[in-house]
């Protein structure tokens, strides 16, 4: 006869073997290959997730980069406006191998069509572009004699070299190993190819063998594809050798309807288990009523344990700070001051925002934090670094409430919004279209109100998200900085500080964030983050990828450079002369901000000078944007620090 313990554990094992035939039943009816025969188009075999153009579209993944074009029996895909040659498509590995259609193979004069960097790829898709050998085209307005670099054929633009050179000196370079402080001073870098680990490239022990490499082509996995159903459970796609790997890690923000069939069974199998056995004996009966209570009891003793530590250490950090000014509300005072939360102005990652009224008249914006220890930390570095500030350019902190597990954060209402909405005024409402002198007038305060957070205080508060969305405009247009999550304070004679991860935005983070050998980080950062943002203002738009074939999608930085260099000017539409100038000198400065290096950027400081200067602005060197892209400074100045 079996023990209670058996027969839970038997009871277990037929509901897992049951759920698991059902789903593989359900995977196998929705699998598209099995109505779709194996195409093929040369030595290429075409089958899910890749489809001929004349296949239907259900025999393929639902992308256009899995369509395969077949022309005079060559296969073609097409990877954002992109052509590449098709070599190889390993089914059993989920790999594909790549060739530039530029590429000639025996012809050392043929240069790469394309610039092949890390996110000129979908990673939602793709992987693999990383464990590709770099291959880098350079130019240089000297001879250069190093081992590393190789005498090539010129595949750079020639309206990109210095209208005085009399003579261009080209190379390549290959390997891992290749850094910026490899690029010789008088060298800039054209492009930037991949080539196969596997193939015949892996040193540059001549120019026939890197050219073979690439005429082998560079590798791609297309594995993510297949990880579909994986990740819609939460659960964490990985490819270990040829098979793909799904792994349920049972996490306890993730909502239970939303786990896979292992986490549910792990929370539920206890319940399960006790109520089959009270249909089988009393013996599970008498365990169920005895144990369950229990189980209850522990789960809520661990949740007030997590909270109390919670408002423990808030508690501690409040206790110890003398010099805030912010007034402390109760949760019910937030209720009425919201009319229980009823008109929401926006969410973010870590709360969302509600408009609400104090009793004195003024209207305000309250930040309700969500529960986790992430907000918990937000919560302490917002409090900290703006509850102990007042400036004209950054929003006031009114007050807070910490009441058990409520959080919530109370702010000067701003009533026009965040600043992105009038930069990307993608709805053409004519309202929302500011002029350039009032942009000009914006990107001067929140410079100001920058320069007072990094020398202002007695401490230097780094804000790490200076982006469109994190500057808030009041009635007057008036900028203020806001949202303080991410910032932190350092003494201010340091001058590096130390981060554990990368803190910010895409598109607007310093890349000393990723490239830690170009510089340590510091409030040279903030700067970075305020040169972006400035381009934006100047260029009404967001800033592009400067490798597309889609004229819209032009990366203004380096094309407003390329213009203010050739001595042309920005053209805008309907603007004044003084506007053109206006214009003409936000971009320089943001040019200015953005340099690659830190040491090479201005402080802020410098940057409002340089906004408040009438004075005709210098040149900086051409931006460094990406690992493919390097700035020539040739003959340039470096600005101070």
């Amino acid at each position: 006869m079996l023990t209670g313990k058996r027969l839970f554990f038997a009871i277990s094992r037929i509901l897992i073997l049951l759920l698991s035939l059902t789903v593989n039943s359900k995977a196998q009816n929705n699998n598209p290959t099995s109505s779709c025969p194996t195409s093929s188009c040369g030595n290429i075999s075409v089958s899910f997730p890749f489809r001929l153009k004349t296949d239907p579209k259900s025999c393929g993944y639902n992308h256009p980069s899995f369509e395969i074009d077949c022309q005079n029996n060559r296969a073609i895909m097409t990877v954002r406006s992109r052509k590449f040659y098709v070599q190889d498509i390993n089914y059993e590995y989920f790999s594909m191998r790549l060739v530039d259609p530029g590429i000639n193979r025996g012809n050392l004069s043929s240069c790469p069509a394309f610039s092949n960097g890390y996110d000129d790829w979908p990673t939602s898709i793709f992987d693999g572009i990383l464990d590709n050998i770099p291959v880098v085209f350079v130019h240089c307005l000297a001879p250069v004699s190093s081992l590393k670099y190789v005498e090539a054929g010129f595949c750079g633009n020639r309206s990109s070299i210095f209208p005085n050179s009399s003579e261009v000196h080209s190379y390549v370079m290959i390997g891992d190993r290749v850094m910026i402080s490899d690029l010789e001073d008088s060298c800039t870098v054209d492009m930037v190819a991949r080539a196969s680990p596997r193939g015949p490239t892996r040193d540059n022990s001549s120019l026939a063998s890197i050219y073979d490499g690439l005429a082998y082509g560079f590798e791609l996995s297309w594995f993510r594809v297949l990880c579909a159903e994986c990740e819609r459970t939460y659960g964490y796609c990985s490819l270990e050798g040829n098979t793909i790997s799904c792994k349920h890690y049972c996490r306890e923000d993730t909502p239970l309807s939303k786990l896979g069939f292992k986490c549910q069974f792990e929370f539920w199998g206890l319940i399960i288990g006790v109520w089959g056995g009270i249909a089988v004996g009393g013996l599970l009966a008498l365990r169920f009523i005895i144990g369950f209570p229990f189980l209850i009891g522990l789960v809520v003793y661990k949740w007030r344990r997590r909270h109390l530590s919670m408002d423990e250490s808030i508690e501690e950090f409040l206790q110890g700070q003398n010099n805030l000014t912010p007034i402390k509300y109760t949760y019910s005072e937030i209720k009425k001051m919201t009319n229980n939360f009823n008109q929401r102005l926006g969410e973010g990652a870590y709360g969302t925002v509600y408009k609400g009224k104090l009793r004195s008249g003024p209207f305000v914006a309250v930040k309700m934090m969500g529960q986790s220890m992430a907000t918990e930390q937000e919560f302490i570095s917002e409090v900290g670094t703006i509850g102990r500030i007042h400036h004209v350019n950054v929003v006031q902190l009114i007050g807070f409430c910490v009441e058990g597990s409520k959080c919530a954060l109370v702010y000067e209402y701003l009533p026009n919004g965040s600043l992105d909405r009038y930069i990307f005024n993608q709805l053409g409402i004519e309202a929302l279209a500011l002029r350039y002198e009032k942009m000009f007038d914006i990107a001067l305060g929140v410079a100001r109100g920058i320069d007072y957070l990094h020398r202002g205080c007695d401490m230097q508060i780094l804000h790490f998200d200076i982006k469109p969305h994190n500057i808030l405009l009041d009635e007057n247009f008036n900028p203020k900085i806001s949202d303080f999550g991410l910032a932190k304070l350092y003494p201010t004679d340091g001058s590096v500080v130390n981060l554990t991860a990368a803190r910010g935005t895409m598109g607007y983070m310093a890349p000393e964030m990723f490239y830690k050998n170009i510089g340590g980080v510091s409030y040279k950062a903030d700067v970075y983050s305020f040169g972006m943002l400035l381009m934006e203002m100047a260029g009404r738009r967001k800033n592009m990828n400067p490798f597309t074939e889609d004229i819209g999608q032009i990366y203004f930085p380096l094309w407003a450079y390329d213009q203010l260099y050739a001595g042309k000017e920005i053209e805008i539409k309907d603007a004044t002369e003084e506007e053109r100038k206006l214009v003409k000198k936000i971009i320089i400065v943001a040019l200015w901000c953005i340099q690659m290096k830190p040491s090479d950027r201005p402080p802020m400081n410098k940057v409002v000078e340089m906004l408040e200067d009438d004075s005709e602005l210098p040149m900086p060197p051409k931006p460094f944007m990406a690992p493919r892209e390097m700035a020539n400074d040739h003959e340039m100045t470096r600005t101070p620090n």
